[in-house]
């Protein structure tokens, strides 16, 4: 990030996000193909939430580009099996329905690849359905693979720099589907950003600017799991449907990029066979949105089981229980969460001005000191708005504060001393 860039965001409290509206009629995103540097991502793209693609040229050097793609442009199949043969690999079935995903089992990636090959032989269909390799944690699982490289306008990812500390997740993945497999209507997990890279093949996007799928709700409050259906022109099942706009259908051709914006629902198909590489990612920008959606999760909970707030102690402990189990985090793990990212920029801004950088996590040496000092105080910055929102919020001052690492309050003033110590040695003022 660039001191103009920081300039312009250093002093923000609410990111000003302007209307969608020009997407609610358009079915054209911005296609990047030429340099782009950061800090115009950032501008135009992270800050506003808009939707965009990158071209092949930003993926031509990746290694699973050359090695898992035939000369053909189809998946390379004896490559694929070489590397990966027993490994067992999460397969959900496109033809069954769950709640509103698909059931999912679990299988050694070669039953999959050769499962693959007879739809294929068999003019893509099975008895067995539509099989979806989805949510592999390949990069977790084969860490010296090195087949790719996170792009720099994605590398500021706070979701998994916590989980990477804390060696337990992480939201990378790789999705590999025959012709005519596909995601259901969903948002990213925790409202989060996704980058999704096409290895080859071609999908189809259908994208809804945020706000948009409460006009596709049913008359329960539910969304649709397929937003293409017919049932949607069902007025007296999803009475606002003709009130919503016309998705963005976008069509990723081989090599190509898709930045999906936070609360960006979509559905997603496969128009070929195909293999893609995908993020979930937070940052900054949008950790706003992902406290939204927590306080919404939240008020969901409460509002499930309000008939026994008054016969139970600890009622409000058990709706943080409740809705960690359902979305993945509760209000305490959200606070440590905070605590982890303001950590590392505070050490390594620290190392900026002792030239120690002993403080922080050596992976992310390259990354903090790409985006630079600017970036980590924005950072800073946005974590400690975030941090006065949860010391305002009632649900989070009901919680058990002494069983927190550190206490928000200290974290708060150790945030601004860290802040103002560094605009004191000029670090955030150099050209």
């Amino acid at each position: 990030m660039d001191r103009e860039a920081y300039r312009n965001c250093c002093s923000l409290v609410k990111i000003p996000r302007q209307s969608y509206e020009q997407f609610w009629s358009s079915h054209f995103l911005d296609y990047i193909d030429k340099e782009l540097s950061y800090s115009k991502f950032f501008k135009k793209y992270l800050l506003p939430n808009h939707p965009c693609m990158f071209s092949r040229r930003f993926t031509e050097d990746w290694k699973c580009r050359r090695q898992w793609v035939s000369e053909e442009g189809k998946p390379n199949f004896q490559k694929l099996l070489q590397e990966f043969d027993e490994t067992p690999v999460p397969v959900a079935n496109c033809n069954a329905k769950e709640y509103n995903a698909n059931p999912k089992q679990v299988m050694p990636f070669k039953d999959f690849i050769h499962y693959w090959k007879e739809y294929i032989q068999n003019g893509h269909s099975s008895p067995k359905g539509c099989l979806y390799l989805k949510d592999w944690h390949m990069a977790r699982d084969f860490p010296e693979h090195n087949v790719y490289t996170t792009p720099v306008f994605f590398s500021s990812d706070w979701l998994n720099e916590y989980w990477d500390t804390l060696e337990v997740d992480d939201y990378r993945f790789v999705y590999m589907g025959p012709k005519g497999s596909w995601t259901p209507f969903h948002a990213d997990v925790f409202r989060s950003y996704s980058w999704s890279a096409n290895i080859c093949g071609r999908k189809k996007w259908l994208l809804y600017p945020p706000g948009q799928e409460e006009f596709l709700r049913d008359t329960h409050g539910n969304l649709p799991y397929d937003v293409t259906s017919a049932e949607l022109r069902d007025n007296g099942l999803f009475p606002h449907s003709e009130e919503a706009c016309q998705p963005l259908e976008i069509i990723q051709e081989a090599g190509e990029i898709i930045f999906v914006p936070s609360g960006w629902h979509h559905q997603v198909y496969n128009l070929e066979d195909t293999i893609s590489i995908n993020h979930n990612w937070l940052n900054g920008c949008n950790i706003d949105i992902m406290w939204q959606f927590l306080q919404s999760e939240l008020s969901s909970v409460q509002k499930e089981i309000s008939e026994w707030r008054n016969t139970m102690d600890s009622w409000h402990q058990h709706c943080q229980v409740i809705m960690k189990a359902c979305s993945g985090i509760d209000y305490r793990e959200f606070a440590s969460f905070l605590k982890i990212i303001a950590g590392n920029r505070m050490a390594f801004l620290n190392a900026c001005s002792s030239g120690d950088s002993s403080d922080y996590p050596r992976h992310l040496s390259e990354t903090l000191t790409t985006l630079g000092p600017y970036h980590a105080a924005f950072d800073l910055q946005r974590v400690a708005h975030i941090i006065e929102c949860l010391l305002c919020n009632e649900d989070f001052k009901r919680l058990d504060h002494s069983t927190l690492n550190l206490q928000p309050e200290t974290m708060l003033q150790q945030i601004r001393d860290t802040i103002q110590s560094t605009r004191g040695q000029h670090l955030l003022y150099q050209e």
